[in-house]
């Protein structure tokens, strides 16, 4: 077997897991509107199906104030408070254990950070995310909320479930509890550390003395918070062996709370980066210890285990991207594995914004019950005009469908400006999604025609036509843009190496944004080996490497401060409007503003551009003008359509689509070009 430890069984002693995956917790959105549990049950029943050993649901609060704040009904999932909710649930273990796969239930009170105006916290002190100031729970409350999370766990035993995850890290309420950032009680559940550790671990004996001794009981722990105030490594350590001593049988990994500055699960992080703090822990315990975040592929999770870094490994958003990652690893497939490009765009930055869970590479993720895969009854020569993210997309969908497809590529290369993207530094993983939809149009039949400009004449026979075309950058009228020190952002990603030290970056889009992060850092950064890349990420966002060997205080992991490296260039990233970052992500956003900030970039709002010349770029700013003396200035300032085959085909009567940037080319969106693809297949027929 290629994977012979991550395929390895572990027994438990009262029940035994199949293999070394956990399919890790995620909120999907789900919760509060599916109200039949035929969505969640479908989406869990595909990744049971595809051989994770055990599934974690998405947070349950275990009563009213634990819930995020989003509306939601006791027959829904996203509570489970009353035995009202247990049908829904029972659908969903059912789906789960008729592929052989076991299920626990996640138990998260979300504390302060509840969006509710009725939240509430061990003490009264507001979540930086949070809109509200939590109410300080009376010893009375903290008790029912104990007894709350033990019935809680008693109903999920009743629905079926084999266990329960106690959600106790990330800064939700039990994390809240432990930490002095966020505990200044001085009553019993607060001051020592005695007692604020009190409220998980009678949590814990409350839950084990009801459910019996043959019920999976797993602890998410913080093991670094990432955070001042949080808690110290000898502080985790003897909770950890706490938690053992009084019946929780494996013990997962939490890695930073949701309000730490420094980056836990995006692309900017390294794989495996967390993996020295559960390989410490691991040392301490004797029971199962989870390894978790930024582990995307079976090479890695082999490679945690073989080397005793963890006795498992949970995955989460890797099986948002593709169901069948268990089997396709089993089967010794894992060029056919869609790998998890950490992007948060569908997934988190969704569930953030109050909408359904999805994924970048894969829409099908909690839409499984809405794009069903199915076979076509008539049969149509399709055209595909561009091999981009839609044109890939739609490609491989029509092709799966029984169509017979051809894609027409003008360059030498499969993936349009994904290959632009893949030079961002962090964001080579996009070479993950080019190399599965290469496997992908291979192995469906597709007709690949390479350095290929599709004319009218080559689309004349085509059933239908498809146009994937993508965009054009936008030029700007400002007087000296044809100057040859002035490039788009095409040029300057593509050429990066010939540009100057000083340079102006004209937009502030995402694009703008990955170009001065490119021109920061140089496309080398992408070419560092695993470690040095590791090394390089603690040393910039500041975090103590020495954390599980010194006693660093009650900074959780941080240095004292940050130590970016020097930056390559210095640079002035400009916009029109005043605030910087709107189109960025939800939950990523923060990070290339930080990226700026640790680089030294110059923002600049409210710009008006004047002229370029041999002294530079003028703009006035406030009313005021100034120069600024640079070497280069790039244009990142959109992209218009690239449509200019469709008036010509559909002057030929050839019946055209238009997908993706060709479409509506706003943004550079490969979230949505991917969906317009499948879309698109769906409708042909």
């Amino acid at each position: 077997m290629k994977y012979p430890n991550m395929f390895k069984p572990l027994d438990l002693g009262f029940t035994k897991l199949s293999n070394r995956v956990i399919m890790g917790s995620m909120h999907t959105g789900l919760e509060e509107v599916d109200k039949s549990g035929e969505r969640i049950a479908a989406f869990y029943s595909a990744r049971a199906k595809g051989g994770v050993s055990l599934i974690v649901t998405g947070g349950v609060s275990p009563n009213i104030e634990g819930g995020t704040g989003v509306p939601a009904s006791k027959a829904s999932f996203a509570r489970l408070d009353s035995d009202e909710a247990i049908p829904i649930h029972q659908k969903i273990v059912t789906a789960v254990h008729e592929h052989n796969s076991k299920i626990l239930l996640q138990i998260l009170h979300t504390g302060r950070y509840s969006f509710a105006p009725n939240l509430v916290a061990p003490s009264p002190i507001q979540a930086p995310i949070s809109p509200h100031v939590p109410k300080e729970m009376s010893e009375a409350n903290i008790e029912r909320t104990i007894v709350d999370f033990a019935a809680c766990a008693i109903r999920a035993q009743k629905a079926g479930y084999d266990g329960v995850e106690i959600m106790g890290s990330e800064g939700y309420l039990i994390n809240q509890f432990i930490a002095k950032r966020t505990n200044i009680r001085t009553d019993k559940w607060g001051g020592s550390f005695e007692n604020r550790i009190r409220f998980p671990l009678e949590i814990v004996k409350a839950i084990r003395a009801l459910t019996g001794e043959k019920f999976i009981l797993m602890f998410r722990l913080s093991m670094i918070d990432l955070v001042e105030g949080g808690s110290k490594w000898d502080e985790v350590i003897a909770l950890g062996k706490q938690l053992e001593k009084i019946g929780v049988n494996i013990i997962n990994t939490g890695i930073g709370w949701h309000e730490a500055r420094v980056p836990t699960i995006a692309q900017a992080v390294p794989a495996k980066a967390w993996t020295y703090v559960t390989k410490a822990m691991k040392q301490q315990v004797s029971i199962p210890v989870v390894a978790c975040n930024r582990i995307n592929k079976p090479s890695q999770i082999e490679e945690i285990l073989s080397n005793s870094k963890a006795d498992m490994v949970s995955l989460a958003r890797p099986f948002l991207a593709d169901a069948d990652f268990m089997q396709k690893a089993k089967n010794a497939t894992p060029e056919q594995i869609n790998i998890c490009i950490a992007c948060n765009q569908a997934c988190l930055d969704h569930v953030f914004a109050m909408r359904i869970c999805s994924c970048l590479v894969n829409p099908r993720a909690c839409h499984e019950t809405i794009y069903k895969k199915t076979k076509t009854k008539h049969i149509k020569k399709i055209g595909v005009v561009g091999s981009g993210p839609a044109g890939m997309s739609v490609a491989a969908e029509a092709a799966e469908r029984g169509h017979e497809v051809t894609l027409f590529e003008a360059s030498e290369q499969l993936g349009g400006q994904l290959n632009l993207a893949k030079k961002i530094p962090h964001k080579k993983i996009f070479d993950e999604s080019l190399s599965y939809f290469s496997n992908r149009l291979n192995s469906s039949g597709v007709k690949i025609k390479l350095n290929k400009k599709a004319e009218i004449s080559d689309l004349r026979n085509f059933d239908e036509v498809i146009l994937a075309t993508g965009i054009i950058p936008r030029t700007l009228d400002i007087k000296g843009i044809n100057r040859p020190n002035v490039l788009n952002y095409i040029e300057a990603i593509n050429s990066e190496k010939s540009i100057g030290k000083r340079v102006a970056i004209i937009g502030a889009g995402g694009i703008g944004f990955d170009v001065a992060e490119l021109l920061l850092q140089g496309i080398s950064e992408t070419e560092l080996d695993e470690e040095a890349q590791l090394l390089a990420f603690q040393k910039k966002w500041g975090i103590d490497i020495g954390w599980t060997s010194s006693q660093s205080g009650d900074r959780s992991g941080l240095s004292k401060a940050p130590q970016p490296p020097m930056p390559k260039r210095k640079i002035y990233l400009l916009q029109r409007g005043e605030k910087f970052g709107r189109s960025l992500g939800k939950t990523t956003g923060w990070i290339h503003k930080a990226e700026m900030m640790l680089g030294g970039v110059k923002m600049l709002g409210n710009v008006t551009y004047k002229k370029i010349d041999d002294e530079g770029l003028h703009i006035e700013v406030a009313g005021v003008e100034q120069v600024l003396q640079v070497d280069n200035v790039v244009i990142c300032a959109g992209q218009v359509a690239n449509d200019e085959l469709k008036k010509p085909l559909e002057k030929a009567g050839i019946k055209v689509h238009i997908i993706g940037g060709a479409n509506e080319a706003k943004q550079l969106d490969a979230k949505r070009a991917i969906l317009d693809g499948l879309e698109l297949a769906e409708r042909i027929g």
